[in-house]
């Protein structure tokens, strides 16, 4: 049996060092693929993902349509809260900027925590609902039989009215899901007797 060149060898090499560099990146970009994908969505209104603006960057001219937009609330199974918005619908014209307060009440002995999923429908409508402020943009906690008034301050952007999508568009609705965070997750095991 003949013992391989040299010239073998640093080809076998090449070719292990790439593989292991392309088995690498490809782990790497697992990892980045749901942020990126969360960037992209928030960036672009992508699946119905609302637009985050700073207060300053709030509508300054006001548009000429008015839509109707409803409020939807959920809470998963395993986050003992109550979740609801102080009224289900409201009317406004674009690029009117309103507050909408959400009332949410922990219902367990122990404190929870939380974080909220929000959408917007119909999917086109999400490039042009902006959030000024919301209390999803981070975790949430409630001490026991704790209540609270969470704001959310947002306006439909009035560039909505040229984009032909959105012609036939009444009404949007902003959905949020809260779930349970990992230490609502471990207050909730430490609440519950052993055996």
């Amino acid at each position: 049996m003949q013992k391989p060149s040299p010239e073998t060898n640093r080809k076998q090499r090449n070719i292990a060092l790439w593989l292991l560099v392309g088995s690498a990146a490809m782990l790497a970009l697992s990892f980045a693929s749901v942020p990126l994908y969360r960037a992209f969505c928030a960036a672009t209104g992508f699946g119905g993902t609302p637009q985050k603006a700073q207060i300053q960057a709030a509508a300054t001219k006001p548009g000429v349509r008015h839509l109707t937009v409803r409020f939807d609330s959920n809470v998963a199974r395993d986050l003992p809260w109550r979740f609801e918005p102080e009224v289900s619908k409201r009317s406004l014209r674009t690029g009117e900027t309103t507050t909408v307060y959400y009332k949410v009440s922990n219902l367990s002995d122990h404190e929870t925590s939380g974080q909220a999923a929000y959408n917007v429908s119909p999917d086109q409508a999400g490039a042009f609902f902006v959030k000024v402020a919301c209390f999803c943009f981070e975790e949430k906690r409630l001490g026991p039989h704790e209540t609270a008034e969470w704001p959310v301050v947002f306006y439909l952007d009035p560039a909505l009215e040229k984009e032909e999508s959105m012609a036939r568009v009444e009404e949007v609705t902003l959905s949020y899901s809260f779930f349970p965070t990992k230490a609502s997750a471990r207050g909730v095991d430490a609440g519950k007797p052993k055996g």
